[in-house]
């Protein structure tokens, strides 16, 4: 034990610091070690045990010294947490850890379900309004309606006492078959309103919208990559074929990835039998292989994928196969470049580490991942803002690929790039003349959501009768100027105005979009919302020019 003598002696001090004696110090170091080490000698196990074996109880003497010897309390739990996180920030930016409740929270929105009473809401001026209960949700089944605002939850009130947001939607939430009481006032009814209702899986959705551009031409947007996306998917694509539908438009911009499993099953059916459309390799993981099995039901048609600076990994892998295999063609700007393979470690607690194993590769060979400096996440999270700076948002000639990062597409040999997502066929530059300040801090400061929802809760009952049916809205919906209004003057209470009225005019379009884009979600669902909002997005534009360009599909 020889070897722990120096640091006791250099921590000796005068007893009226209030340290443990020498002698005691050492006794209870001498314990901790003893309590993790066998009662042969230590000189002579040393020789025999492995490296692993070394490092994994420098760890547990290090915690345990930790915990029992430092002048402080500590929490020890978190010092285990730290512990892991202080290892993993060291690796590759994408290897993680999550604690009990963050892991919950993640496995919700990718396994396609969580538990609770199935309602869309808003806080709106510390009262939670529902938006639209969940079509078949136990809310819905009770007779909870789309404008009602739920006011206390088993028998605690939860408006007009400041209520955190999170905190609501924890009582809200609760186990399949469990009871909560809700309290409700309802326009036009006097009374406060009671409903009991049986909580139940509520379903997540990860496709986003779903819609006829025109004869012939669908679009599909998916917003995320989870357990149930590739239902949702073949849901959508078959309604869309009924409508007649014979080519695709599929929508991945601010797609962040999900499960690698659900985009492989949506490559799946756009290509022919054996086509690759994945791999994986690692150092202690052997190569992966993923290919089609021809059983797809889009491997005919044209397809137009679309990509932005924010489309990473699941989605980075559907657009690689079909760009690489010249199914499609994709249009936008370069993707983030996430081709890492995280593994996740179950802990008993519930927490987990995810932890990287492999990169990913498109079929021409292509790895993904944009380069990394281990242990630099702050210069990796700046990446983007890197782009920015540079003008690789705005121009495709600021974009430079080494010729090492030269791939050909496996069918028309097309020069196509890797060392760092995926480089679109068609590029769009970002227009930031599109939005102006105003129209961006309006939006910044919540104030066109908050006009919005008022003015769909006032008029409600009005604009069903008044529009029955989404085409009609489409078609006639103006945004009455008494909205505008209230949207300045609640911008004026929080310092938000046009600095003249050229910046107002240069305003107003995309306002007025935007809101109507808003009622149409409120009163229908997201797919109505995109089919508004994609009429201002310029990505979205582009795919439908090129798809009707002969050219581009030579």
């Amino acid at each position: 034990m020889t070897h722990l003598q120096p640091a006791i002696r250099h921590r000796r001090a005068p007893r009226r610091c209030g340290c443990e004696k020498p002698s005691r110090l050492f006794a209870l170091v001498v314990t901790l070690i003893l309590a993790l080490l066998p009662c042969a000698s230590l000189h002579a196990q040393r020789g025999n045990r492995s490296l692993n074996d070394e490092l994994l109880r420098k760890l547990q003497i290090a915690e345990l010294a930790i915990s029992e010897l430092y002048v402080d309390s500590v929490d020890q739990p978190k010092l285990v947490e730290d512990a892991i996180r202080g290892m993993l920030e060291k690796l590759d930016p994408h290897s993680s850890y999550s604690t009990a409740k963050e892991t919950k929270a993640m496995n919700e929105s990718l396994g396609g379900s969580f538990e609770g009473i199935g309602i869309q809401f808003n806080v709106q001026n510390d009262t939670l309004l529902v938006i639209q209960p969940v079509t078949g949700g136990p809310s819905e089944r009770v007779g909870i309606l789309a404008g009602d605002r739920i006011v206390a939850v088993n028998d605690s009130a939860i408006a007009g006492v400041k209520m955190a947001r999170d905190e609501i939607v924890r009582r809200l939430r609760g186990s399949k078959g469990s009871k909560v009481k809700l309290t409700i006032v309802r326009r036009g009814i006097k009374d406060k309103l009671t409903f009991t209702v049986v909580r139940d899986k509520i379903p997540v959705k990860t496709l986003d919208a779903s819609y006829m551009v025109r004869p012939g031409l669908g679009y599909v947007r998916i917003g995320s990559f989870g357990a149930t996306t590739y239902k949702e998917f073949m849901e959508a694509v078959k309604a869309l074929q009924k409508q007649g539908m014979v080519d695709l438009v599929l929508d991945l911009q601010d797609n962040g990835g999900g499960y690698m499993i659900a985009a492989v099953q949506i490559a799946n059916e756009f290509l022919s039998k054996g086509d690759l459309i994945v791999y994986t390799d690692g150092r202690r993981v052997p190569r992966n292989e993923y290919r089609a099995q021809g059983n797809g039901t889009l491997q005919n048609g044209r397809v137009v994928v679309l990509v932005n600076e924010f489309s990473a990994s699941a989605a980075e892998i559907v657009t690689g196969a079909i760009q690489d295999h010249d199914r499609g063609l994709v249009v936008g700007r370069r993707s983030f470049g996430k081709g890492l393979v995280q593994r996740p470690v179950d802990f008993s607690d519930g927490s987990m580490m995810r932890i990287t194993i492999a990169h990913y590769f498109t079929p021409s060979g292509r790895c993904i991942q944009k380069p990394y400096k281990k242990g630099d996440l702050k210069g990796y999270e700046q990446e983007l803002d890197t782009r920015y700076k540079h003008g690789e948002l705005y121009s495709a000639d600021s974009i430079h690929f080494a010729d090492s990062l030269k791939f050909q597409t496996l069918r028309r040999h097309r020069t196509v790039y890797g060392g760092g997502g995926i480089m679109p066929d068609y590029f769009v530059p970002l227009d930031t003349t599109q939005y102006t300040r105003l129209h961006r801090q309006l939006a910044a400061k919540g104030i066109i959501i908050k006009v919005n929802l008022k003015y769909v809760d006032n008029h409600r009952k009005q604009l069903r009768r008044q529009y029955p049916s989404f085409q009609t809205f489409l078609n006639n919906f103006q945004v009455p100027q008494s909205v505008i209004d209230e949207v300045m003057a609640e911008g004026k209470k929080e310092k938000v105005e046009p600095k003249d009225d050229d910046e107002l005019k240069k305003t107003l379009p995309q306002l007025c979009a935007q809101i109507k884009a808003l009622v149409a979600r409120d009163l229908w669902d997201m797919s109505e919302y995109f089919q508004i909002i994609n009429q201002q997005n310029h990505i979205v534009e582009k795919a439908i020019e090129v798809m009707g360009d002969e050219q581009a599909w030579k």
